[in-house]
């Protein structure tokens, strides 16, 4: 083995620091020295993407220096994602240990990974995803009245409040909790007409809007249009207001445990920071019943999502809901793992960046060693 680690970066951004790495890049090279291997970073660019010429260096200097790579590309840096994908694919291709692999960045971070855990105990089975016809044909889709939002998102909301989720966008950006105007019309109908009055509320910043159901999907539809366009339809789940509960996991070991709790007051449900949710940073063993089912739960995500190894950063949300015996259940909201960032809190991140060196240490040689 060569015993280096290459770590792929977007030039410029909102997420780098004043050297121009993210935060948490170089401390993890660092990490990787000082266990007696090395990393470095290379740049990319939409330019450098579009130049099959550059991108074949690129191409060919990984392949002969490195091990493998870290992808801590924010999702949104780069307009020629397909092409930075299609990178990372060839050189997982050539032999290289993708850390993730590019499709299981695509498995675990599209919104419709909920659909496809939708037959476990994380997700309700009333959890839908929406594409238009062309997205479906080229994701391999079979189009039917469950993916046509006009048809399905006027019964789905019949039956009580629900949350449209975009698989696009950031902090909430796209993501509506929906639902009635006049509460007393819930089950009154198999499907809603059109001129049913509605509230829509976002998770960018809670704001709250009256709207028409037909205007508002109208409005939607743009959610639908271009690759990867795609809305998740779910059930509005009302505890989110004590608290949304994200796991940050290194590969198969939960680090630490994120409390989000929306803003008081209103129709509050968003956990971002950007929209004023309060953050509390615990330790796992203080959510170990949580933790343990999800540890438990690990082979069939795997399994469901595409069969890839599991991404190396990435994070797990989970809603707290009810089951009919009156106890708590968990419900999971979200899987990101394209770009997890954990330079939050400060005095965690050099410690993580140690365990990020393990981890990778471990997972080279566990495959090339």
């Amino acid at each position: 083995m060569k015993k280096n680690i290459v770590f792929f970066e977007a030039r410029g951004g909102s997420d780098k620091g004043e050297d121009g790495h993210r935060k948490d890049t170089m401390p993890m090279v660092n990490a990787l020295k000082a266990k007696g291997w090395s990393g470095e970073v290379i740049f990319l660019t939409d330019e450098i993407l579009r130049d099959a010429n550059e991108t074949k260096k690129i191409y060919e200097y990984t392949l002969s220096k490195a091990d493998g790579y870290v992808s801590r590309v924010n999702p949104g840096n780069l307009k020629e994602e397909k092409l930075y994908f299609d990178l990372l694919r060839s050189l997982c291709d050539a032999g290289l240990v993708g850390m993730p692999h590019p499709d299981a960045m695509i498995g675990y971070g599209a919104k419709d990974a909920l659909t496809k855990l939708a037959s476990t105990d994380l997700v309700p089975t009333d959890t839908y995803a929406y594409y238009d016809k062309d997205e479906a044909a080229r994701i391999g889709v079979e189009f039917s009245d469950k993916h046509n939002f006009i048809k399905s998102f006027p019964k789905t909301l019949a039956k009580g409040e629900r949350v449209l989720k975009q698989n696009r966008g950031s902090t909430g950006e796209g993501i509506w909790r929906v639902r009635l105007e006049n509460p007393a019309d819930y089950n009154k109908f198999d499907t809603l007409p059109l001129d049913t009055k509605i509230i829509c509320t976002e998770a960018k910043d809670n704001h709250s809007e009256n709207r028409e159901l037909g205007e508002f999907m109208e409005f939607c539809k743009s959610y639908l249009v271009g690759d990867n366009g795609m809305l998740v339809d779910m059930t509005f789940l009302p505890r989110i207001k004590e608290g949304e509960i994200r796991i940050l996991m290194l590969y198969k070991t939960p680090v630490y445990v994120v409390h989000k709790k929306p803003a008081e007051g209103g129709d509050a449900f968003s956990a971002t920071l950007f929209s004023g949710a309060k953050y509390r940073y615990d330790e796992p063993k203080e959510w170990s019943e949580l933790i343990d089912w999800f540890l438990g739960e690990l082979p069939g995500i795997k399994s469901k999502l595409g069969d890839y190894d599991l991404p190396l950063i990435w994070t797990a949300d989970f809603i707290l809901d009810t089951d009919t015996n009156g106890n708590d259940k968990y419900v999971l909201g979200e899987i990101n793992c394209s770009c997890v960032g954990f330079t939050s809190p400060a005095e965690f991140m050099e410690k993580v960046a140690i365990m990020v060196a393990d981890n990778i240490i471990d997972i080279v040689s566990a495959k090339l060693g």
